[in-house]
Parts: C-alpha cells; structure tokens; sequence
C-alpha cells in the first residue's frame, strides 16, 4: 500500500467527496476491467489539479492522470498510487478568437472530443469533424494523435497548454511538438532532475469558418459510417493495435490470421472490426491481455509483423 494514514487524511481534508479509496478502474474504463486504485480523485478546479500533483511529487506518491478511460486497459491487480481524473475540472470549452489562418478554439484537457466536434459544428467552424464518434477526451486525443481517415489531431492543433514536473506552465506551439503515428512524444520538456512527464492541460485548435448544416450532415454520414464499421453498443477500447506503417491494417492482419471471433474468457475479437477487442461476457484484464497475446504471436509468425498495441496497458 503505497498511502499511508497521514496521506489518507490530507486527501479527504482537501478533496472530500471527491477521492475514493480502494476505487475499482472497472467503473472508469470503456473495456469495463481493472484491479482497485489506491485512491482516485477527481479535482474540482485547475488549482486543485496543481495542489495534487504538487503534493503528489513531494510524497514521492506515483499518480496516473486520466480522462475518460476509453484507451485504457487496467490490470486485474489495479494500480498503487493515485488516479486523478481531469472531466471534473478541466471542461469547459471557453471560446474563440479570430487569428490570420483561421479561428482559435481552445479546450481544456478534461472536455470530451465528442463536445468539441459538437462545438466546431454549431459555431460553422471546419476542421474536428474527423474525430466524430472517437470517444475520450482532448488531453487523450492530444496524447495519442487520435485519427481516422479523414485527418487528425495533428492538423488542426495549434498549440497546447502543459504543467511542467517543476509545477510551472508552459504553451508550446504546433511547430515545436514531436508528433507520431497515434503518439506525442514531450520527452523534450523533461529536465534532468524532474521526475515525471508533464501534463496536458489544454490547447488551441485552429478551425476555419464553414456552413453549419453542411458540417452537421457531414458529421452524421461520418458517424453513420463508423457505426456501419465498429462494433456498436458493447465494451471495447476502440482499435487495440496501431496500423502497420504500410501495407494492410491490423484489422486485415488479424482477419486473415484467423482471429475474427476467436475469444479467451469473456474477453472476444469482434466479428465485425478484427482489430476490436470486446468485453463480451464479463471479461477479466487478463482474458484481455491473453488475448493481446494470442494476437501478436499469431500475426507475427504468420506475416513476420509485429502489432503494437495502441491502448495503453497499466497497473501491476
């Protein structure tokens, strides 16, 4: 147990109805699985989001920040340390400015991309309907360059707002961040003698004016065609593994492999998107993980490629 009493009691004092102890992560992910967290807090404003990591660095006490949970697999053995969740403190979509090369939006980290495309839409503002139907929220979508088809975070951002491990902010612009396929790397802002990478809370996007109707219908055949596409109505994490960088998808990979349906406890591979992992029929992590497994092994020996999840895996 990585808190002790006096931790425990600091907790409560600043936080009270809003830190759970011994908190199952299955109430707080898409897949529905996940051990207990030693506490999970869920701050109410951006200062009280600063106090905690503050905190949390002088104890030497480990945290992992969430969003919305939907690109997270727990591990049945939970996490030691603290969870923080931004959906409570850091949502609000605040406005917009008018810039040469378009308009500004900003959102913070905790706003759910969902309000953001919706946002985009009402104001007639071109650029987020990409991300129609991807779950989560910004600070993830930021963190995994989040993307279909028809374009990615990386296009439309601007700038983003992190809190460094010293506990000082700092905007960097679209120009001066290591984008990559499904990640962005902030390495570059760690400096020796700080633990821990820095926190995105916020950023800008830059959209361009547009007709509201046309956007609003674009955005209902993008999500009619996703729905047509993904498995609808049950607990997954969206698309488990990263495409390779060339030739067919994983979910192709998979489907010619063999895997389409096949499944390990209650954990299954769609029978209608390969590269969906399903939690069917009360599922554990570890079906998930064997899953996983199964998966990699098996692409790998049969086409020699090696399928990186695009989830991220934590806890124990």
């Amino acid at each position: 147990m990585v808190l002790d009493s006096d931790s425990k009691i600091w907790l409560e004092s600043r936080f009270k109805n809003s830190v759970r102890f011994d908190e199952s992560m299955s109430k707080h992910t898409s897949l529905r699985v996940g051990g207990a967290a030693d506490a999970f807090v869920m701050p109410e404003k951006p200062e009280e989001l600063v106090d905690l990591i503050r905190w949390c660095r002088q104890k030497d006490i480990p945290f992992l920040v969430i969003g919305d949970g939907t690109n997270l697999l727990v591990k049945d053995s939970g996490i030691r340390g603290i969870v923080i969740v931004l959906t409570k403190c850091l949502m609000t979509i605040t406005g917009r400015d008018m810039e040469r090369n378009g308009i500004i939006v900003t959102a913070p980290a905790g706003a759910r991309m969902q309000a953001l495309c919706s946002f985009a839409v009402k104001n007639g503002l071109k650029g987020m309907n990409f991300a129609v139907g991807i779950p989560g929220t910004v600070g993830g979508g930021i963190m995994m360059n989040a993307g279909t088809a028809h374009g990615s975070i990386k296009g439309v951002l601007d700038s983003i707002k992190i809190l460094l491990p010293d506990g000082h902010t700092k905007i960097i612009m679209r120009e001066n961040l290591d984008f990559e396929y499904r990640k962005l790397s902030l390495k570059d802002e760690v400096k020796e003698g700080n633990q821990g990478q820095p926190i995105i809370l916020g950023a800008c996007f830059c959209l361009r004016p547009s007709d509201p109707w046309k956007l609003q219908k674009d955005a209902e055949k993008i999500l009619k065609e996703r729905k047509e596409r993904q498995p609808a109505g049950l607990h997954s994490a969206g698309c488990f593994f990263k495409n390779p960088l060339s030739g067919k998808t994983a979910g192709d990979l998979i489907d010619l492999a063999g895997l389409k349906g096949k499944s390990i406890g209650g954990a299954e591979i769609s029978l209608k998107h390969a590269n969906f992992i399903i939690n069917r029929n009360k599922a554990s992590a570890s079906d998930i993980l064997a899953l996983i497994e199964l998966v990699r092994v098996t692409v790998s020996k049969k086409f020699n490629i090696n399928l990186e999840p695009e989830v991220k895996i934590v806890g124990q």
